[in-house]
């Protein structure tokens, strides 16, 4: 597939956005990007002056509307003329350079606008006593010396736009209002300046009036629209904006016995950190000395504060509670989660849902529609209005140009892609693209890995069990420590599950031991002179160590979903340890919340089929949605036999053997402590890999795709209801008929309306 030189998206080979240069054909995704590669082809084609490479990337600028759209610093997207916005968010980007001169633009169109605004109401509602009173001559040339700077001036933004709009074969809002001020104003100064060119259609109380008044408001309230629509849409950022004014400014560096200030920027990999009393954690890294609570919910939207201890990791952002502990710093700068954080949603925000195809489609046809329908409208009342005629014509046509500009239906969807999104990522929920945000509201399959997703993914010593066989009796301390001592050397999780349960009761264990293992059985040696064995019944048979009498304990623990571990001490069987992968607190809970949304939860597992059923019950699993001894292989094929069956899968999990399936499902759910490989197959993370979180991701779902929805029909019902009334269809039965004035600011209003509804999302 070839690569847009200009901003880097693949194209589609048959895109007849081409160019030819030097022999070589570019494709394009845009006719934005073909304009400035056609401008300046060397450019692109050093890969150093690429855009993505010149200076910083907050220097790079995009549109909400069509992200493919990416240029260096600030300006108006080629397509649909809004301002372009920062790629990346940064909180020290300043004052946004558009909404500072639309602002300027707008404060001096009112200020020249308001008297020509003034005498027009006057004429209006004194008619002929002002006309006695004033030279209705001189005062159209002062109506068109203050008009011609607000319209050329204040307003030229609108007319470039427009302009660009028919270059790049793009029509959009720009190209109804740069078409209807233009014909208002050109209209006026004409009849201004040479009123003996029009016919009598146009003459009203025997001359040809202005419209100057039409083309100074207009001007002003769109300019007003562009400040409000500016505003609102800085206000979607605030959630990353809030993400990234987590993180602190200074760290405390502590070198020996003395702690240092730095700056964040200044800390390194494996720094020693301080972390006091109600400060935030400064960056990612490991707790290696002290004991704290640290309120994680700006990152994971989990209330509670987790308990930190030496070997505890803390994430950077998160706000320490009373305690004060020492910390070694693992991650720094962008390589940080709340770092990775922010890219992700930044991202995401600039992904088209597709429900937005639909607007898309409807757009492409919309501005034509409108121009025909102005035509139609100027035609009708040039043949049926009262008179004059053609003046009302004009009117009429001027209304329905503006009455009908797509800002509201072209911002619908982003605007609530990205307050969702970033709504998202304050509550422990990172969406990749806004796709998998649409279809999570569909998903009634729900498919689940158990290790790691369900579970803790850490094997746990559960139970140990003494062996009272009336020989020496030892008690459960001393069978622990013999064989944490043991297990010291080994590296198998059962082996490390023993040695940390031995280090959570501070166990002091011997330092003289001789170990031997042997794969698949468990392993032998000597601990401080006495023998010991700990393994499976095949390496108790081989050491000569009869468990018979044990079996049924055996059976027993195995039914509920614990590893068995036999321990010999001196050639007598002398305790059983109960090792089991511990089902997450919150699992049960969220399993639940998530049948109880309808959806059908399917387990999927390679443990075997006696731990899988422990664990189904437990959760409330039915037979026929336990999948057992699964190889990583097969995973991707339970969910594409589900598929196949009509279901809209999702699939959550957090390995390695994971991605294919999680490639596969409808969404793909990665959890946040899980392997990088799944996240990067997965459509959502949840970042502290709690199910609870995938309960809010179903809610933030619906919600977003509501709130779409809501902002479709906003724009669609206005319209529908706002063309007619402008061309003048209620004008016959009430004598109503729209100002071009009233449809500049209910176009205003619609686009201001569809962004406060988008901005209702981050209420939750």
């Amino acid at each position: 597939m070839p690569i847009d030189p200009v901003c880097g998206m693949t194209v589609d080979p048959s895109s007849p956005l081409r160019f030819d240069y030097r022999g070589t054909t570019y494709f394009f995704c845009n006719p934005g990007c073909r304009a400035k590669f056609s401008a300046n082809p060397e450019q692109y084609l050093d890969p150093s002056k690429a855009p993505e490479s010149m200076g910083d990337p907050e220097a790079i600028y995009t549109c909400p509307m069509h992200p493919e759209v990416r240029q260096k610093g600030p300006g108006a997207c080629p397509l649909c003329g809004m301002a372009l916005e920062p790629a990346v968010v940064t909180l020290d980007e300043g004052p946004n350079p558009e909404l500072v001169d639309m602002t300027r633009r707008f404060w001096i169109a009112a200020a020249l606008g308001f008297p020509v605004m003034a005498f027009a109401m006057a004429e209006m509602l004194a008619g002929e006593a002002i006309h006695r009173a004033i030279d209705v001559r001189v005062a159209d040339w002062i109506q068109l010396a203050l008009a011609t700077p607000v319209v050329l001036w204040a307003g030229w933004p609108f007319f470039t736009r427009a302009w660009d709009s028919l270059v790049n074969r793009s029509p959009n809002m720009f190209t109804l209002i740069g078409i209807g001020v233009g014909a208002a104003y050109l209209y006026s100064a004409a009849a201004t300046i040479a009123p003996g060119i029009f016919p009598d259609g146009f003459r009203m109380h025997n001359r040809v009036e202005p419209y100057f008044d039409t083309a100074v408001v207009i001007t002003a309230l769109v300019l007003l629209g562009q400040v409000l629509e500016i505003r609102a849409r800085s206000r979607t950022s605030a959630a990353l904006k809030g993400l990234l004014g987590l993180t602190p400014k200074t760290a405390r560096k502590v070198l020996g016995l003395m702690e240092n200030e730095i700056a964040i920027a200044d800390v390194k990999v494996g720094d020693h950190l301080r972390v006091r009393p109600g400060e935030r954690v400064p960056v990612d890294g490991v707790v290696i000395k002290g004991r704290s609570a640290v309120d994680e919910s700006m990152v994971t939207g989990e209330p509670i504060p987790a308990a930190k201890e030496p070997g505890s990791p803390v994430t950077g952002g998160t706000v320490n509670g009373t305690g004060s502990f020492v910390m070694r710093a693992d991650r720094v700068g962008r390589d940080t989660l709340l770092a990775q954080i922010v890219q992700m949603v930044a991202e995401a925000q600039r992904t088209r849902a597709p429900v937005q195809r639909l607007a898309d489609r409807i757009a492409s046809f919309f501005v034509p529609a409108v121009v025909a329908a102005a035509i139609v409208a100027f035609v009708a009342w040039s043949v049926w209005g009262p008179e004059p005629r053609l003046a009302h014509g004009l009117v009429s046509a001027v209304a329905v140009l503006i009455i009908a500009c797509p800002c509201a239906l072209g911002l619908a969807t982003p605007m609530a892609i990205m307050v969702g999104t970033g709504r998202g990522a304050s509550e422990g929920v990172l969406v990749k693209n806004a796709e998998a945000l649409e279809r999570l509201e569909r998903v009634d399959t729900l498919v689940i890995d158990k290790t790691g997703t369900i579970t803790e993914g850490r094997p746990q010593v559960v139970g140990i069990q003494i062996v009272r066989d009336g020989g020496p009796e030892r008690s459960e301390d001393e069978i622990l420590r013999l064989a944490a001592a043991l297990e010291q050397g080994s590296e198998h999780p059962l082996g490390a599950a023993i040695v940390a349960h031995a280090r959570a009761r501070n166990l002091t264990l011997p330092g003289d031991v001789t170990f031997s293992s042997q794969t698949g059985r468990g392993v032998h040696g000597r601990v401080a002179g006495t023998d010991v064995v700990l393994g499976n019944a095949a390496m108790m048979e081989e050491s000569g160590v009869h468990v018979d009498g044990m079996a049924l304990d055996a059976t027993a623990l195995r039914a509920e979903a614990r590893t068995v571990l036999y321990m010999a001490v001196d050639r007598r069987l002398a305790a059983l340890f109960a090792i089991a992968d511990p089902i997450k607190a919150t699992s049960k809970e969220a399993l639940d919340a998530l049948r109880a949304q309808g959806l059908r939860v399917v387990l999927l597992t390679g443990d075997a089929r006696d731990t899988a059923l422990a664990v189904g019950r437990e959760l409330g699993f039915g037979v026929t949605d336990i999948h057992a001894e699964v190889l990583p292989a097969q995973k991707r094929d339970v969910v594409r036999e589900l598929q196949s069956h009509g279901g809209i899968v999702a699939m959550a999990g957090d390995g390695i053997n994971d991605a294919p399936a999680l490639a596969e499902a409808s969404v793909g759910i990665a959890m946040g402590t899980g392997t990088d490989v799944a996240m990067e197959s997965a459509g959502i993370t949840l970042v502290k890999g709690d199910l609870r979180a995938l309960v809010r991701a179903r809610r933030l779902s619906r919600d977003t795709m509501r709130n779409i929805r809501q902002n479709l029909f906003l724009a669609f019902a206005y319209n529908a209801i706002g063309v007619p009334v402008a061309a003048g269809i209620l004008y016959p039965f009430i004598g109503v008929l729209v100002s071009p004035i009233w449809a500049s600011a209910a176009m205003t209003f619609s686009s201001v309306s569809v962004i406060v509804n988008a901005l209702r999302l981050r209420r939750g």
